[in-house]
């Protein structure tokens, strides 16, 4: 069930009512309506794995309260290593096993060993990337001794299944989510209607702004090799615009969607795109996952303490590790090597902690906040491409100068049309960034004419295909 379909317009107003007006009595109440949604939510993508998702629920339900009640440091560790050990292999059999697999036997075959491995090819389960970190991140702060352990059930399935995060985030802590599910929510008026105006954001974002920089950016990355640089180039800005569309789209309504039912989200993205430099860029860009990652695996590891050797050991295992978590793919890797690369820079000079306060932009921020959105972009082909190879030939292509047209955005009305109406969307939602991010807002704030505005070209820009899915649902 998507989003932007009929099966949850349908949806969210029957959740509501139950919610507000039928099953409203106290938060027991309140929270058993929003799981069996989630639940049926989750189910409407393939039931079968709606069991998995019980499985991991129940296990760290189990365990957390294991390794908060025994003293013994040895079942303590028994406990929470058996949480670890058994949602990673979980992770790893659904979205890496294959990839290991393929990858081993191409090593193995390079020696002159014929090797054909076993691949199990399964679906992998919508969102397990995502509720797995919910629940790693749960048990580890229980281990830690920074939270109590949840002992009612449905208070903690909620906290892990909430439909509106449940397959693409944001990844919520334990520490400010599960206080508001224990708690009777009654309804805010104004909270309301800034969940409204997020939802008509973030559709915005998805059906007019990703989806239609989908059309060229799908025939450009599978064909780059037609196209001059120009079109290229004009490629992989489309798609830094399409999966921040979609990605930031999809958050918004996420917390839109949460907001009606009294319940905040973290927020997932912070203008990603003015950032002045790659370390700014990774406090704004998927701060959820970013901040985990920072939290669990980063600082454990030492952070930036410890010589300058450790420190860029540690910056490129987290580069790495959040490049592996989107996907089973050395292109991925590649990705997030990169952005390891771009940081190290900030790191040996000690200017990646520079952009943390906010200040108005001079020319000079202007310049450097352009320099920073080509390099994403640069990086950005390597995630999108399929292979290696694949990027690695399109980066060829972005410096090959010896045609110099856009005859392929042109190259009949349908492309005319589907080109303004992109590059028209674009401006508009830059200009709307803009202006609150120079007002410093950390909520988007919309007038009455934005909303307008953002609804005629839902209508009558947007595309409603169901097929496009959302981009991070496949991580």
């Amino acid at each position: 069930m998507f989003f932007n379909s009929i099966q949850f317009l349908i949806f969210l107003p029957i959740i509501f009512i139950l919610y507000w007006f039928i099953l409203n009595k106290n938060k027991s109440q309140q929270n058993t309506i929003l799981i069996i949604a989630s639940y049926f939510f989750y189910a409407c993508w393939d039931w079968r794995f709606l069991f998995l998702l019980i499985f991991s629920t129940l296990l760290d339900y189990f365990t957390a309260i294991q390794v908060e009640n025994n003293t013994i440091i040895a079942k303590r560790k028994f406990w929470f290593w058996l949480s670890i050990i058994i949602n990673l292999g979980f992770l790893c059999v659904f979205k890496y096993y294959d990839f290991f697999a393929v990858s081993f036997s191409k090593f193995l075959n390079g020696f002159g060993f014929n090797a054909n491995p076993a691949l199990l090819k399964l679906i992998l389960p919508v969102g397990i990337s995502f509720y797995t970190f919910h629940g790693l991140s749960y048990v580890i702060d229980i281990y830690f001794k920074r939270i109590k352990a949840e002992r009612n059930y449905i208070d903690y399935a909620l906290f892990v299944s909430y439909f509106p995060l449940l397959v693409a985030g944001p990844i919520e802590r334990a520490t400010h989510l599960l206080p508001q599910v224990k708690i009777k929510r009654a309804f805010n008026y104004n909270q309301g209607i800034q969940g409204v105006k997020l939802i008509v954001f973030g559709l915005f974002k998805k059906i007019v702004v990703a989806d239609n920089c989908a059309f060229f950016v799908n025939q450009i990355f599978k064909n780059y090799h037609e196209y001059t640089a120009l079109e290229l180039w004009l490629g992989i800005i489309l798609f830094a615009f399409q999966i921040y569309g979609d990605f930031s789209g999809y958050s918004d309504i996420a917390r839109g969607v949460s907001k009606l039912f009294g319940i905040e989200l973290l927020k997932n993205f912070n203008f990603p795109y003015f950032s002045k430099d790659i370390a700014d860029f990774w406090r704004r860009w998927h701060i959820s996952l970013s901040s985990w990652f920072r939290d669990y695996l980063y600082i454990p590891l030492g952070g930036s303490k410890g010589s300058k050797i450790i420190q860029i050991r540690n910056v490129f295992i987290i580069f790495l590790v959040s490049g592996f978590w989107h996907g089973a793919n050395w292109t991925f890797i590649a990705w997030g090597g990169i952005h390891a690369a771009l940081f190290l820079p900030l790191l040996l000079t000690n200017k990646n902690r520079n952009n943390l306060e906010f200040k108005k932009y001079n020319l000079i921020d202007i310049v450097k906040m352009f320099t920073t959105f080509i390099l994403v972009c640069l990086a950005w082909v390597f995630f999108r491409a399929n292979t290696l190879s694949n990027a690695l030939g399109y980066i060829q292509g972005l410096f090959n100068f010896d045609e110099i047209t856009l005859h392929f955005f042109f190259k009949n009305a349908k492309f005319i049309l589907l080109t303004t109406i992109s590059l028209i969307s674009i401006l508009v939602l830059l200009f709307i960034e803009w202006k609150n991010f120079n007002k410093n807002e950390f909520e988007i704030q919309l007038t009455k004419i934005n909303l307008i505005i953002l609804i005629f070209m839902l209508f009558f820009m947007g595309t409603f295909r169901n097929e496009l899915g959302f981009i991070y649902f496949q991580f």
